[in-house]
This record gives structure tokens, C-alpha cells and sequence, in this order.
């Protein structure tokens, strides 16, 4: 069973992100348009738990399944839409997972939400305590439940996203 822990903000993980970042680039560039470094790891000073989200935007979904095999030999494991259409979803490190990749389709309309959600947490400070504060209280109440978690924090994200996309559409 996988353990659903919040931890301190992490100053390596900026550096994981680049490292692994890195990696994928020189192993499936030619795939990959832009890769962005999204989620909790993200947002300098955040509490997070300890998994370094990838962000993939690439011209086409069909040729990155064409390179699953890529995909694997660095560790991944692919599992298709995973619950989010127009996406991609790859997790490395199996119950003690270390990096999880999101890929969409360039400029997708998920791409820019999540964008917007890590500036907003960066450019809010308030917003950011408050769910630091909501993590650390849904991770010690889900008895390590990772629906239970997400769906704990699911209100709190859909209100700030929409706050999120908005602020972020009038940079």
C-alpha cells in the first residue's frame, strides 16, 4: 500500500524535476515540445508530498504511445488516460513513486489549468498556506487512502483553479 505523507518543501526538488527533465529530453525529445515542472514539488516553500509531477506537452498523444517501450526503460509505467481525457499518465517508483508524468496535447486546455494553478500558488501566499494547512489535515484523516485524499482536497482545488484561470488569463 502506498503511504499518503505531506512533507516539508524539498529545495532538491527543483533539481530532480531538471535532472529527470533532462532525461526525458535526451531520451524522447523529438516527442516532446515543452515539459513543465507542475504539482505541489513545484511551488517553492509548499508542503508537498515527495513525488516530482511532469508536465509533457506534445503535438501528439498516438506518437508518444508509439514510445511506450521508451517510456519503460527509464522506469515508467504507462497507464493510458488514467481518468483525465486527452492525457497520458506515466508513474515511476510503483507504491514508493518518485516521478508521475502528465502528458496533453500542446496548449491543451488541462495544460493551461495546471499552469495557472502553480503561478496562483506562488503568486498567493495565503492561498498557498491554506492548502498547505488542508493537505497536512486530509493526509493524516485518509488512512493513507489516496481517493480519499484527492477527493478531500478536490473543493478546495476546483475553487482556486477557477480563481487560478481567471488571474491567469489577465497577465
Amino acid at each position: 500500500m502506498r503511504e499518503v505523507k505531506v512533507v516539508d518543501y524539498n529545495s532538491q526538488w527543483p533539481a530532480m524535476f531538471e535532472a529527470e527533465r533532462d532525461l526525458l529530453l535526451n531520451r524522447l525529445g523529438q516527442l516532446i515540445h515543452r515539459v513543465h515542472h507542475i504539482g505541489s514539488t513545484s511551488v517553492p516553500g509548499l508542503r508537498a508530498k515527495p513525488v516530482i509531477d511532469i508536465m509533457l506537452e506534445v503535438e501528439s498523444l498516438q506518437s508518444l504511445d508509439a514510445h511506450q517501450s521508451e517510456f519503460e526503460s527509464l522506469g515508467y509505467e504507462g497507464l493510458g488516460e488514467n481518468g483525465i481525457s486527452r492525457r497520458r499518465y506515466f508513474q515511476k517508483g510503483g507504491d514508493d513513486r518518485t516521478h508521475q508524468i502528465h502528458a496533453f496535447p500542446i496548449a491543451d486546455e488541462h495544460v493551461t489549468r495546471h499552469l495557472a494553478f502553480r503561478d496562483y500558488l506562488i503568486a498567493h501566499p495565503d492561498v498557498k498556506l491554506a492548502y498547505q494547512e488542508l493537505k497536512q489535515r486530509v493526509a493524516a484523516q485518509c488512512d493513507n487512502d489516496i481517493e480519499r485524499y484527492c477527493d478531500g482536497k478536490d473543493s478546495f482545488i476546483q475553487e482556486h483553479e477557477a480563481k487560478a484561470l481567471l488571474w491567469y488569463s489577465q497577465r
